[in-house]
């Protein structure tokens, strides 16, 4: 049977349901039973003399239903008809404080700051009240923390907890909205809580200015109602799930890739059914290998994305704290920036997730810099160089002004050369193998690109195929040029 989708404004005048199933083989004659139904809503459909307002558009599926053919247009029995109004996209309203004689612990400029919630029935006073109660914690405040923790302090959360210990970079600018050129440099934490007390006062912001560890996780994570994931590594990523499972919060999951991005709701408790939803091990048991999925530095994202994602994620948080709406538990929004589209995917739980499944084999946290394959006590890109010849930012000065006969080699991908470069020879990662004939036996090669990862891998593949001697990873990369020799080079 064709389903009527009934948009917000009209929702008033059918007590909240958000669809009708009809009997109808037309969309006027769904019309007519939507307004049989709900005999409020007609003279918002129509005008007096019955013809279809022209604020009003109406469509099956994407196709729009012109006005002289509403009452013709056949439609099937999976049919989505939706009644697609004009909205202001804002409103006049007062800047007074909303009438009110409840003691709600809210003072008047408060209630005048929130007016636009409390205007809203479904949220309402007690709607803000639950933010205001409410402890939410960010892991990170970089792309997708930015937003998250801006749209959750202008909501009014009391008490926003955030973990960082990172200092603010000019190639975070342009996607890290939260900080500006005057924060180069700084503590992004400290300079974060300054930027959102100033946008909201009546909240509180607490610092944890350290590195989310085994250790520590459960501690802090223990003290708020809601994680908010903005991390950019899978040991951090799989960190914060365990001891969210662990302390029994829910975990809003937020990831970004290019043009591409995720989010869902992990380890949320249904409050009527009292069934805890899958998390991000039923979704992902275990990590990619290292190197194999290239990070946002090395890939690239669109400085959008982060934006849309993570305030996609507060609204979830929003969500999960109040208690309206459903939330995206068991559920995997997917996101196209370039394509504007979207897909949600059912998560199901996993019968071997060693954390909630038939016969859980961990209760407690574990090093996840090994589970994700990288020693404990090693970076990735430390993990990445140990086994292959190096050299040094500063021996590689010493050999250029020496004029020592060498070559350089940069496997990093073009948009990055364009970026930065030391003027080597450009032989991206994945044809490495292939450009072998370019790369001489008979003197020094140093090979190099951002951090010295990728180098590493293809110092390791040129020598197991080719038999290489004569080769040398650049430790630390071009980053480390930049930091220790040549302050011009960008670091992005």
């Amino acid at each position: 049977m064709p389903t009527l989708f009934i948009p917000t404004p009209l929702r008033k005048y059918t007590g909240g349901e958000r669809t009708i199933t009809t009997q109808s083989s037309t969309v006027g004659r769904a019309l007519d039973e939507l307004a049989q139904q709900y005999p409020d809503v007609k003279p918002h459909l129509y005008d007096e003399e019955g013809r279809l307002r022209s604020f009003i558009k109406l469509y099956v599926e994407e196709e729009e239903v012109k006005a002289d053919e509403v009452a013709s247009k056949t439609v099937s029995d999976s049919a989505q008809i939706s009644i697609v109004p004009a909205i202001a996209g804002g409103s006049q309203g007062t800047n007074g404080s909303p009438a009110t004689n409840r003691d709600d612990g809210f003072d008047p400029k408060e209630l005048a700051r929130y007016s636009r919630h409390i205007s809203i029935p479904e949220f309402g006073l007690e709607g803000q009240k639950k933010l205001k109660q409410s402890r939410v914690l960010a892991i990170g405040s970089g792309g997708l923390g930015s937003p998250l923790l801006q749209y959750l302090a202008a909501a009014g959360v009391g008490t926003i907890g955030l973990v960082e210990f990172d200092t603010v970079e000019d190639s975070n600018l342009q996607r890290q909205v939260l900080f500006g050129t005057s924060d180069i440099g700084k503590s992004k934490a400290e300079q974060a809580k300054k930027r959102l007390l100033d946008l909201n006062p009546h909240i509180k912001v607490e610092l944890h200015k350290v590195r989310l560890t085994s250790e520590n996780a459960r501690e802090i994570i223990r003290e708020y109602d809601v994680v908010a994931d903005g991390t950019d590594n899978f040991p951090t990523r799989y960190l914060v799930n365990d001891a969210s499972v662990l302390e029994g919060k829910p975990n809003v999951y937020g990831s970004i890739f290019q043009f591409e991005g995720q989010v869902s709701v992990f380890n949320y408790t249904d409050p009527e059914t009292g069934e805890t939803g899958p998390n991000y091990r039923d979704l992902f048991p275990d990590p990619p290998p290292p190197g194999l999925v290239p990070s946002c530095a090395e890939a690239g994202v669109l400085g959008v994305l982060p934006g849309i994602i993570g305030s996609l994620q507060a609204n979830e948080v929003i969500k999960v704290l109040t208690g309206i709406g459903t939330p995206l538990a068991g559920q995997l929004f997917l996101f196209d920036a370039l394509s504007f589209t979207t897909r949600k995917l059912k998560v199901s739980k996993n019968p071997d997730n060693p954390l909630t499944g038939d016969q859980p084999t961990q209760t407690q946290l574990i090093d996840y810099e090994e589970f994700c394959g990288i020693p404990s006590g090693e970076s990735e890109t430390e993990r990445q160089e140990s086994d292959v010849p190096e050299i040094t930012v500063q021996d590689l000065k010493a050999w250029e002004d020496k004029g020592h006969n060498f070559k350089l080699i940069d496997v990093r991908e073009p948009h990055e050369y364009e970026i930065a470069n030391l003027n080597g020879e450009l032989i991206p990662l994945d044809t490495v193998s292939d450009a072998a004939d370019q790369i001489p036996k008979d003197k020094d090669v140093v090979v190099h690109c951002r951090s010295g990862a990728r180098s590493a891998t293809a110092i390791r593949e040129l020598k197991e195929k080719y038999g290489y001697d004569n080769l040398y990873n650049l430790k630390g990369g071009i980053l480390a040029w930049a930091k220790e020799i040549d302050s011009s080079i960008p670091e992005y």
